[in-house]
């Protein structure tokens, strides 16, 4: 359909369903069904949003051009009123070239948008508005907008890479740059051209517009006006930054003393120092005089999913919120924010691919970070910076794909050459290195051919929602018979952590429970224990496995998570016709296959205790690390008796240079499994000089270090026996 087309039928479609006649309207144009008197009431709320005045200038745009960037800051309403006013422009075109989708970096996020919108246009959610997030969707042939993360639509486009159920594509907080976000903005390139009529809407803040408009070209820019900006009053102490956690807590309990009603938002730097703050404000605020009325501390973790429902609740206590969240988007539905305390410092994960190994790097904001947080406490609020004036902050926050492990990206976008999609036009092209080193593992996974493509290995690989390591690990368990068990260590290795910190006091109480849970082999075993413990406790009612887990100092909502995740993986394995093994932990036989499966994803993760102390020597990049103190070998009981190999799934500078989630192994059964040419091309150590003295003699030789190795010839004729994995 032609623009000038599109144009007439909007405007015909308008004249009769004129916005500010909107209450003479009967009928619902989405469903048919007239409107209930609450529609009206969050339409008198809608049109005192900043958005509601470009309305017409977006519709127009959009007609007119491929590509539009709306910039503004949180509370603008652009999240909730844009999406709606597209799919306005789709049913005016009666659907032909798709319905609405839009994408956020946050699973609750998304799902909270969706009920709100539905309720704004008068719709049941899961019908005509619905959302889709990992592991849960609700949306149907009905639906006309849906709200999904951003990771979850570029899962779709393995299966349709030029997204053609879609007429419009929202993608939400660009500024953010995850690493989805921007495979998204440069994938979507590669599909507007080959699909003229599909429409892309941009919505971010204003200081990321600029790096926008030079990557799209000439496209319209909307900007948006944000609420009248609130009173801001910056710190003054010399090197106060280091100290932010006590001053914010302090401003925090001044101001529940002194100023009027109104909620407070407190932004942190990490999930420690909310542990920490939400401890020491509701004990102060147990403290305070009945008069100032109650303090209630809530933390807010994003990743943690439900944590985020209690912004929709309303109270009449003063609530302080505590993230270390980057979004302030968060805090869209919150009308009662009148104080926000900003520390001025985020937490990021760096990736270093040299060392193969994450770290926690704490650095300034952005200017447009600080720009929205002003906004949240509105025109008469107060939006305390605990850093000086003068403090330079960079203008944006560095893009996720700059400093990420990238080896799942390089899986996915060469999923999608096979699809069509050649060519990703990023915004800020991944560092080589980190590029090379991804091609390298996926080589020495067996996932590309001797071309650079995908092999049918990798094809499967790229099935699997796991990293490209676990997924090879998955496709092993099939054929070393140990499916079910794997299963289950990718589901606790992909959700987040089941073990819950608990206060100081309980530390030891907690570190017993956990203890019983602990498997001789190692970490992996230990984590197939707690799984089928907390499935024996779940076959009972629901609040038996809540105690059960209470008394376990273990997280429900975690091994929830790894339930759902390894259904999920479960289904996959049957929908391609993949072998499912019996269940059998606990031979003798199925621990030495769960070992080979995991080596086969993870022979590049081995690392050797060179002098019986704990010191463990990395193989692939020469690095030393100990064992995490969390992990079963870092108990006393083990600490004397550490094994001289291991396999690691995580190594990690930022915890005091630790691996974490390791099992033992033996040098034979790393020799078996791992590519032959892998093992040649690692770096010249003693611990390699004793893997080829077993090669080539079928026994260690005596170690030159401290300690002398435990590997006796007695099982190296049983390993050199078994062929090596057959789907390398």
């Amino acid at each position: 359909m032609e623009p000038s087309t599109d144009v007439e039928k909007l405007s015909e479609n308008t004249e009769a369903q004129d916005i500010d006649a909107g209450d003479l309207l009967e009928l619902n144009q989405f469903d048919g069904l007239p409107f209930s008197s609450r529609y009206y009431k969050l339409l008198t709320e809608r049109k005192g949003l900043p958005v509601w005045g470009v309305k017409c200038e977006f519709m127009d745009s959009l007609l007119k051009s491929q590509i539009v960037i709306v910039t503004g800051t949180a509370k603008t309403g652009q999240s909730t009123q844009i999406p709606q006013w597209c799919a306005e422009i789709c049913l005016s075109a009666q659907y032909q070239n798709g319905m609405v989708v839009c994408t956020q970096i946050h699973q609750q996020g998304t799902v909270e948008l969706a009920l709100r919108v539905a309720d704004e246009m008068d719709v049941n959610i899961g019908h005509e508005v619905g959302y889709s997030i990992p592991l849960q969707t609700c949306y149907s042939a009905d639906t006309v907008l849906k709200y999904c993360t951003d990771d979850v639509l570029l899962h779709e486009m393995m299966s349709d890479p030029f997204l053609e159920q879609y007429g419009v594509v929202i993608i939400d907080q660009a500024q953010e740059r995850t690493v989805s976000t921007d495979l998204l903005l440069g994938l979507l390139k590669d599909v507007l051209n080959t699909r003229p009529e599909l429409r892309l809407v941009v919505l971010t803040a204003p200081h990321s517009a600029e790096k926008l408009l030079r990557h799209y070209g000439s496209v319209p820019q909307i900007r948006l006006e944000g609420p009248q900006t609130c009173e801001v009053v910056h710190g003054s102490g010399r090197g106060g930054v280091k100290d932010y956690l006590c001053s914010a807590l302090r401003l925090a309990l001044e101001i529940h003393q002194n100023q009027d009603n109104g909620d407070i938002v407190t932004y942190l730097a990490t999930e420690q120092e909310i542990e920490c703050a939400h401890a020491i404000l509701r004990r102060e605020g147990a403290n305070l005089a009945v008069s100032h009325g109650e303090l209630v501390p809530v933390s807010l973790c994003p990743e943690q999913g439900d944590s985020l429902s209690v912004l929709s609740e309303e109270s009449k206590s003063r609530r302080v919120f505590l993230t270390c969240s980057p979004s302030e988007d968060l805090f869209w539905a919150v009308h009662s924010i009148r104080f926000v305390i900003d520390a001025g410092v985020q937490k990021r994960y760096v990736y270093n691919p040299r060392i193969r190994a994450n770290s926690i790097v704490i650095r300034s904001i952005s200017k447009s970070q600080a720009e929205s947080r002003k906004q949240l406490a509105g025109p008469t609020g107060k939006y305390f910076c605990l850093y000086q004036e003068d403090t330079p902050l960079p203008a944006v926050s560095v893009p996720h794909i700059l400093e990420s492990d990238i080896t799942s990206t390089v899986l996915f976008l060469k999923r999608m050459e096979i699809a069509g999609l050649s060519h990703c036009d990023f915004i800020d092209r991944p560092d080589p290195e980190g590029l090379m080193q991804a091609l390298e593992e996926l080589d020495y996974l067996a996932a590309l051919d001797d071309d650079g493509n995908l092999s049918e290995i990798g094809i499967i690989m790229s099935e699997f929602p796991l990293e490209p390591q676990m997924a090879k690990t998955l496709l092993a368990s099939c054929e070393f018979d140990c499916v079910l068990e794997v299963l289950t260590i990718a589901a606790m290795l992909t959700a987040p952590s089941c073990f819950i910190t608990p206060p100081v006091e309980l530390t030891q109480k907690a570190l017993l429970c956990h203890q019983r849970f602990q498997h001789a082999e190692g970490d992996h075993f230990t984590l197939i224990n707690i799984y089928n413990a907390y499935k024996y406790a779940n076959e009972g009612p629901y609040s038996r496995v809540e105690r059960w887990c209470e008394d376990n100092f273990l997280s429900l909502a975690a091994l929830q998570t790894a339930n759902a995740i390894r259904s999920e993986l479960t289904e996959i394995l049957k929908h391609l016709e993949l072998p499912l093994s019996l269940p059998a932990f606990g031979s003798k036989s199925n621990t030495l296959n769960i070992k080979r499966a995991l080596l086969a994803g993870f022979f590049m993760q081995v690392a050797r205790d060179i002098d019986g102390s704990g010191n463990y020597f990395m193989l692939t990049h020469k690095h030393v690390a100990q064992i995490h103190p969390l992990s079963g070998y870092g108990t006393e009981m083990h600490k004397k008796n550490l094994p001289e190999w291991v396999l690691y799934h995580e190594h990690t500078l930022s915890e005091n240079n630790c691996i974490k989630s390791v099992s033992q192994i033996s040098a034979h059964e790393f020799i078996q499994i791992a590519p032959q040419y892998f093992f040649y091309n690692l770096p010249p150590s003693e611990s390699k000089d004793l893997l080829q003295h077993i090669i080539d003699h079928g026994s260690a030789a005596p170690s030159k270090g401290k300690r002398k190795s435990q590997t006796s010839s007695g099982p190296a004729n049983e390993e050199q026996a078994h062929e090596r994995c057959t789907i390398q």
